[in-house]
């Protein structure tokens, strides 16, 4: 997580273009290997910004492991820079994959799927 990624191509800063808040990032909802390496640099941008990190997990219909691996990534970098990461509104998918891979504690979320 501590690479540095490429400007976004369109040159509008994070969370303006769809009108999330910056240092929002909304998972996909089938996160594959194919769509990680974007979302590793969303997370990247979340993480480096000023403003708290946040991930939106309510369209989320199947996680894949490249997934969940930068979200455990993620979040460690996080609590090692005392920055909070949270989730918010988790789908049942979502929670019960990170339940059934039993990284809960890891992905940051409680057994209700609350941000932790």
């Amino acid at each position: 997580m501590n690479s540095t990624p490429n400007p976004p191509e369109d040159n509008t800063p994070p969370g303006d273009s769809k009108g999330k808040p910056q240092g929002s990032v909304t998972l996909p909802a089938n996160g594959t290997t194919a769509t990680a390496e974007e979302l590793r640099v969303q997370l990247v941008l979340a993480l480096d910004g000023q403003a708290p990190a946040e991930i939106d997990a309510s369209e989320v219909e199947n996680a894949g492991q490249a997934v969940l691996q930068l979200l455990v990534a993620a979040q460690a970098e996080a609590r090692s820079a005392g920055r909070p990461l949270t989730f918010t509104n988790p789908s049942a998918a979502f929670r019960d994959r990170v339940e059934r891979c039993h990284l809960t504690d890891q992905i940051g979320l409680d057994p209700e799927g609350v941000a932790a």
